[in-house]
């Protein structure tokens, strides 16, 4: 047996049997949505423009106008405008390098965090986070929508909780192809139902802004105070794992080219990052509307998304179609955003699986886990906590994300000691790299006992500050202390054909998995342990034996 395998080409090699037995369905389906692997060239055939549309379909979400009401309501339109901007900046600047890796190199975020810091098995802690952010946030438009079905069509609120969660399956079944269809074409219908009422209210009645400006909140000081304008930028950073989201449509992006090389930087920037400007401008909305129609109905309801758009409507249109709209604009807004939760948390939650367990027994199946989940928080009321919620969820959130981030824009640009090209593959990695690993869990576990009072009152605002601060300076100070070294198990995967072409894209040039016998592009494989053949990515994680795996290397430093 050799234990350094290096292939020229591919011919008809001989099958082997070690890897998991999967059905034609999973093989199909993993091969429609890329899950766990590399989405190649060939499938990636949508233009930039279209990409970036789907992608910032699925921001339609009415969560960002509960937030943001949430917080002003509390702490006064100034604190919850700053709080709004300084989460927006952060969200910015860590999403950038993050949707850069995934647009560039194609591979969604669990992927990029293996290799940028947490290793083969370490990621697992982090596709447990975003799958727990992709069931939050589905429970919580489940609530919104299950609201507007209950002011318009009188359902009660267990009952629309169900229909929100079992309505969005037939969508995402089919993945990128059918999500593509969907967020393209209700886009404008959702951009003029929700910017219409805005323009009409400010046009119609200038006062309404002087009101909103002014309002001061439930405490009723008004002034600008740095702890409650951390609190509520706490509230807004949990939103800040909505990047993995969008990479999981960035990761669709054609080859950057000197021809598209302008389309393709504005539909990352603004598919990826970007997509915090239009969530900022919703959560200063949701301030607005709710300060608009609190006298109304009083601090309870005014968070609520239905009742904020049934009162904006009713300024301007007569009251038959007041409600019907109202209640469309949710409808849509709450399909749009979760049918990309459910599938994004579907790859995550299989992700996980599938690397702990060496099975994958197919997407769909995770769909459901994940919707189970977030009906149970739906059936539980969780919108009468969702501060609490998501100020708890966006420690572990921001340090993840500012670890992966500081890893690709320090130590890779900077320091050099993170491989420049993402690596994924199992065999080419170490199980757990400290450096990814110890700067979250240091980080993380740091700044939630900061939020639960554990290091006293004054200093709990500070939970995500502290969180993003300690991922920031652990990142790079981990990777000089290894040196690098638990980056790579091996750098040679055994192909001579380079990972990337002349303009610096993944490569093409296909192979035949031996196992599957199923068609891979060049980034999606590695050579065989045992035979004279290639293995793709999937095959490789369903090994359970680690027959096809390569053995370990010195890795370069």
């Amino acid at each position: 047996m050799s234990t350094e395998p290096r292939l020229a080409e591919v011919t008809d090699p001989e099958p082997a049997q070690q890897a998991a037995p999967r059905s034609d369905q999973a093989v199909k389906e993993t091969l429609e949505d890329y899950t766990l692997r590399f989405a190649p060239r060939s499938y990636r055939r949508w233009t930039p423009m279209v990409v970036a549309t789907t992608a910032l379909g699925g921001i339609a979400y009415m969560a960002d106008f509960s937030i943001g009401a949430g917080i002003g309501l509390a702490h006064g339109t100034g604190n919850a405008l700053l709080a709004i901007g300084v989460a927006a900046v952060v969200i910015f600047v860590t999403g950038f390098p993050l949707a850069y890796y995934g647009a560039r190199y194609n591979i969604d975020l669990d992927l990029i965090t293996r290799g940028s810091g947490f290793g083969y098995f370490g990621s697992v802690l982090t596709s447990v986070i975003f799958a727990s952010f992709t069931f939050i946030f589905f429970a919580l438009e489940g609530s919104i929508m299950a609201q507007g079905l209950k002011l318009g069509l009188g359902l009660p609120l267990w009952l629309g909780y169900l229909v929100s969660t079992l309505m969005v399956i037939p969508l995402v079944i089919y993945g990128m192809t059918a999500l593509s269809k969907l967020q393209v074409w209700t886009t404008p219908i959702w951009l003029l139902l929700m910017v219409g009422p805005l323009v009409y209210l400010v046009a119609a009645d200038p006062g309404t802004v002087d009101r909103f400006l002014a309002y001061a909140g439930t405490d009723g000081e008004g002034g600008v105070n740095t702890a409650s304008v951390l609190l509520g930028a706490g509230v807004c950073l949990s939103l800040i794992a909505q990047i993995g989201e969008q990479i999981d449509y960035l990761r669709f992006m054609p080859p950057k080219t000197e021809a598209n090389k302008r389309s393709w930087w504005t539909a990352v920037v603004m598919a990826g990052p970007g997509w915090v400007v239009l969530g900022a401008l919703k959560q200063a909305i949701g301030v607005f509307l709710a300060v608009y129609i609190i006298a109304e109905v009083g601090p309870t309801a005014a968070p609520e998304p239905i009742q904020q758009f049934k009162h904006a409507f009713d300024a301007m249109m007569p009251s038959w179609i007041v409600l019907p709209l109202a209640v469309a604009l949710v409808v849509i807004s709450q399909i749009k955003i979760n049918v990309t939760n459910a599938y994004s948390g579907s790859l995550a939650w299989t992700n996980s699986f599938t690397r702990v367990t060496g099975r994958y027994p197919g997407r769909m199946v995770f769909v459901l886990v994940n919707l189970g989940f977030a009906l149970v928080l739906m059936e539980a009321d969780m919108f009468s906590f969702l501060n609490s919620i998501l100020g708890f969820y966006s420690n572990c959130a921001i340090a993840w994300v500012v670890t992966v981030a500081t890893d690709i824009g320090i130590n890779k640009y900077v320091l050099k000691l993170s491989p420049h090209a993402p690596e994924f593959r199992r065999g080419m990695l170490y199980a757990v790299n400290p450096v990814g690993v110890v700067a979250f869990v240091a980080a993380s576990g740091l700044s939630i006992a900061m939020y639960f009072h554990a290091l006293g009152d004054t200093l709990q605002p500070y939970s995500p500050v502290a969180a993003a601060v300690i991922a920031f300076v652990l990142t790079p100070l981990m990777a000089v202390v290894t040196k690098g070294k638990y980056y790579l198990r091996r750098t040679d995967d055994g192909i001579p054909e380079p990972l990337l072409d002349e303009d610096g894209n993944p490569s093409a040039v296909t192979y035949e998995c031996h196992v599957c016998r199923q068609q891979f592009e060049r980034p999606d494989v590695a050579a065989c342990r045992t035979h004279d053949a290639v293995v793709c990515s999937l095959c490789l994680s369903t090994d359970k034996v680690g027959d096809h795996v390569l053995p370990a290397a010195p890795a370069a430093v």
